[in-house]
């Protein structure tokens, strides 16, 4: 069994949910069918997809939603289908597929045992999207210290850095310095000569 993703979702990524949500749409299927093609191309849970579009993406593509809306009436029209609503989360998607399957199989009575069903359909939902977002969670809190270490780590570095390049300016004035008194020793033994007195010794000539 695969491990489903936690990472972040990409642009590309965001493009393949809109692209085939609107596709099933236009095609008269459900959004929980799309969210459940785009996890296995993904490898995300169905959750994910559908927290991701309901959160994020189906916001940027309100135009495109309601063309394709349009198109599937045109199409139904066209097939002398009946005209639906395409549901927008997946809870009313599977209540939308239980009403079709009764308008099939004629008018009946709801029960306690298909309440108690729908139920606990909601509330596995509803662990499901808590448990992706507990993870989204410590995803964020693992990538936020981390982000804080390498701060720090670069803080350290700076102040490293910065003592590196105050050594390396004193060596340079000593240098300097150095090299100035070479010169200096140099020009005054060019300075200077001897010559030698009446009595046989040397003494120094300023030219």
């Amino acid at each position: 069994m695969s491990i489903a993703r936690q990472d972040a979702w990409t642009q590309d990524e965001d493009l393949l949910l809109a692209e085939l949500v609107l596709r099933y749409i236009r095609e008269g299927s459900t959004q929980l069918k799309a969210f459940e093609e785009v996890g296995r191309q993904l490898s995300r849970t169905a959750a994910a997809c559908g927290f991701r579009w309901n959160s994020c993406v189906r916001k940027q593509y309100q135009s495109g939603i309601e063309v394709a809306k349009k198109q599937r009436k045109e199409n139904k029209k066209a097939s002398g289908e009946q005209i639906d609503v395409e549901p927008a989360s997946p809870l009313p998607a599977l209540v939308a597929e239980q009403t079709e399957v009764q308008a099939m199989q004629g008018p009946a009575s709801v029960t306690v045992d298909e309440v108690i069903q729908y139920l606990t359909k909601m509330d596995e939902f509803s662990k499901l999207f808590n448990k992706e977002r507990d993870q989204l969670t410590n995803g964020y809190n693992d990538v936020k210290k981390e982000y804080q270490a390498l701060q720090e780590e670069n803080n350290k570095l700076k102040e490293q850095l910065r003592a590196v390049e105050e050594d390396y300016r004193s060596l340079l004035q000593i240098m300097d310095r150095a090299r100035k008194m070479v010169i200096l020793e140099e020009d005054k033994s060019h300075s200077v000569k001897f010559k030698m007195d009446k009595n046989g010794n040397l003494e120094k000539v300023n030219k």
